[in-house]
């Protein structure tokens, strides 16, 4: 018997998730576990597998729709079995023939016409939402699908059709002689081929950054402080134990290093490692201390959680990301690996540049930006030396902490890193 299958609760306190591919198709047949459809929620895209072996019969949601927990996605049953067009249920029935088919589809669309409101447009609701992305009014559109139904096609080609329409010069103008005009931009037209555009539906990760970065921006109010870190006894001590680190499989950064001048450091500023709950105006001071490591995709910039970090060993904390990086890169990565976060460090590497002010991964109150370690010289002594110098910026939300407390934490960071012999005794 053919059953309807749901979008499972696949996170705590996740009510919704948005639909980013199907692996399979209508008519497909299915292995039980099999990889089914790629939902994205709270940052994480998740792989759900059938539940049960079977043919897809019906999928009744687009890539890029966003549907709540409990909505159904598909319709699994066995070969002759079809969706009645209530498209919840499903009967066992003959299979029709292609003629009796096209009838019936023709029917349905036909009576589908015959009952939308008075100018009111045939479309799909991915259709009309992809109208509205391109500011397009779908009662200046031709539908050419079944019924005179509107369809992306008819959207896209529109807008496209729209935009080549040339503009007109002023009125009492007239065109500019030949000899005056600007050459032909050919050159530039060959490189960058017909369209001069292209227009690509904001949604899975993406969407999911833009709205959270969007909250954090507009809620926290941001204040950075940066100061620069003489790394170069760190320099040292890295490099002396990277090599025995490796033999155990593992690739020693700099990043345990940070981690671990951050949690030392927050245990002394705890309101750096706080949240405010607004619903109940309460400051949340936490005494765990889960860092999140923000980790560059090809789908976008994600943040990982190292968990109890303050309970891990240097070593111990270089498998931890590695692990967490690797999965985070290769789309694994679980709903509960990137939650609980309480702090959060973000690094540009070897991208260069001098700083960065980072944005506060809500609802957090603090993020920690790390920059390229770089050899400059510097006045020791009354003396010019070249030393290994790192930038730091620390953005915090103004709202719970005051300049003086985030300067102070800073500090103190850096002090971490600039005497590294206390990081591998469990400072």
């Amino acid at each position: 018997m053919a059953v309807e299958f749901k979008l499972p609760d696949i996170g705590e306190g996740v009510h919704e998730g948005e639909i980013v591919k199907w692996l399979v198709k209508e008519g497909d047949a299915l292995k039980e576990d099999q990889p089914m459809v790629e939902v994205m929620t709270d940052k994480a895209t998740v792989e759900i597998p059938s539940p049960s072996a079977g043919k897809v019969l019906q999928i009744y949601v687009k890539e890029g729709e966003v549907v709540k927990v409990g909505s159904v996605l598909v319709v699994i049953g066995k070969e002759g079995e079809q969706p009645k067009q209530d498209g919840r249920k499903v009967e066992a029935a003959t299979q029709p023939s292609g003629d009796e088919r096209g009838s019936k589809v023709k029917m349905a669309e036909t009576a589908a016409m015959t009952t939308l409101p008075k100018g009111r447009v045939l479309a799909t609701p991915a259709t009309r939402k992809l109208a509205r992305e391109l500011s397009v009014d779908l009662a200046q559109v031709q539908g050419t699908g079944p019924g005179g139904r509107v369809t992306d096609e008819d959207v896209r080609g529109f807008t496209e059709r729209k935009e080549a329409v040339p503009t007109r010069t002023a009125v009492g103008s007239a065109p500019a002689p030949a000899a005056e005009r600007p050459a032909p931009v050919a050159p530039l037209r060959r490189v960058m081929g017909d369209e001069l555009e292209d227009r690509i539906p904001m949604r899975g990760i993406r969407k999911r950054i833009s709205d959270h970065m969007h909250h954090a921006k507009t809620t926290a109010a941001h204040f950075t402080y940066v100061d620069e870190v003489d790394v170069t006894e760190l320099v040292k001590v890295r490099d002396e134990l990277k090599a025995l680190v490796e033999k155990q499989g593992v690739k020693l950064t700099f990043l345990p290093f940070i981690l671990r001048a951050c949690v030392a450091s927050l245990k002394k500023h705890p309101y750096l490692n706080a949240s405010i709950d607004h619903e109940k105006g309460e400051i949340v001071l936490k005494h765990y201390y889960n860092i999140g490591i923000a980790t560059a995709t090809e789908e976008g910039l994600i943040v990982p959680v190292v968990k109890a970090a303050d309970l891990l060993s240097i070593l111990e904390m270089a498998q931890e990301i590695e692990r967490l990086a690797a999965k985070a890169r290769e789309r694994k990565i679980t709903v509960e690996e990137l939650q609980g976060g309480t702090f959060t460090i973000t690094s540009l590497g070897a991208a260069g540049g001098l700083f960065a002010t980072p944005i506060v991964n809500s609802p957090e109150s603090a993020i920690l930006g790390i920059h390229e370690i770089k050899k400059r010289p510097v006045v020791i002594d009354n003396e010019i030396k070249i030393r290994d110098i790192m930038l730091i910026a620390l953005s915090f939300d103004h709202r719970l902490i005051d300049g003086h407390v985030g300067a102070a934490f800073a500090k103190d960071v850096k002090a971490f890193l600039e005497d590294p012999k206390w990081l591998l005794v469990g400072a």
